[in-house]
């Protein structure tokens, strides 16, 4: 899955630099943008590159301070689900970065006199790895540490519309895609008979996305 969606982001970013070369020269603009929306517990930080007026590539980087939502939707949200064992603890300071890359179609010029101007479609992969902190646990006068991490890979379609004025950036968009969850963990806990058993998990899983937001940046 990794490598089809890889393969297919390359082949789009090949075909726009490609159409970017045959059309008329213009000022290319470079943006910076945040994303407001995900600050309950990540810092989105984007860089749009002009490639020609319907074409961009946008990057992101993200670093994440805390898992929180992800514990919401793992063990206050039952619809049958397989659960991965990691603590709320572990989650509310679960720490990591994530990258995304887009290529951004625009449907119009962002400078024609039309009331969709700025309407843009755009692929975007994803991926994010979150470490989760080192949990002490004793059982029989024994120490044990919990450990965690979590990988996600995702693949998203954005569909939105970017509004400028002067050198700020307003950038509203929605989403749906698909996104892939793996935890990795080692835990331990008391059984049977004083026993102490050791459960090395892998979970994976994966569900559709939806994704709604809004980007505020400026023209550098």
């Amino acid at each position: 899955m990794k490598k089809t969606l890889l393969i297919s982001w390359l082949l789009l970013a090949c075909m726009a630099v490609t159409y970017a070369q045959d059309q008329k020269p213009f000022h290319k603009n470079t943006y910076i943008k945040v994303n407001p929306a995900t600050l309950i517990n990540e810092l989105d930080v984007y860089l749009e590159q002009e490639l020609s007026d319907k074409i961009s590539i946008e990057l992101g980087i993200s670093g994440i301070y805390t898992d929180y939502p992800d514990y919401v939707l793992a063990k206050k949200i039952d619809f049958g689900q397989k659960k991965p064992d990691i603590s709320t603890e572990q989650f509310v300071d679960g720490r990591g970065l994530g990258f995304r890359a887009g290529l951004r179609l625009y449907l119009f010029g962002r400078d024609m006199d039309t009331r969709a101007a700025g309407t843009y479609f755009e692929p975007v992969l994803f991926f994010k790895k979150v470490f989760y902190p080192n949990e002490e646990v004793t059982f029989n006068n024994v120490n044990y540490t919990n450990s965690g991490t979590k990988d996600v890979y995702g693949f998203q379609i954005l569909l939105g519309r970017q509004f400028r004025k002067d050198k700020v950036i307003l950038d509203p968009f929605v989403g749906l895609g698909i996104r892939g969850k793996v935890y990795q963990y080692t835990t331990y806990h008391q059984g049977d008979n004083n026993t102490v058993l050791e459960n090395d998990g892998r979970l994976v899983s994966v569900l559709p996305s939806i994704q709604l937001g809004i980007k505020i940046g400026l023209k550098l």
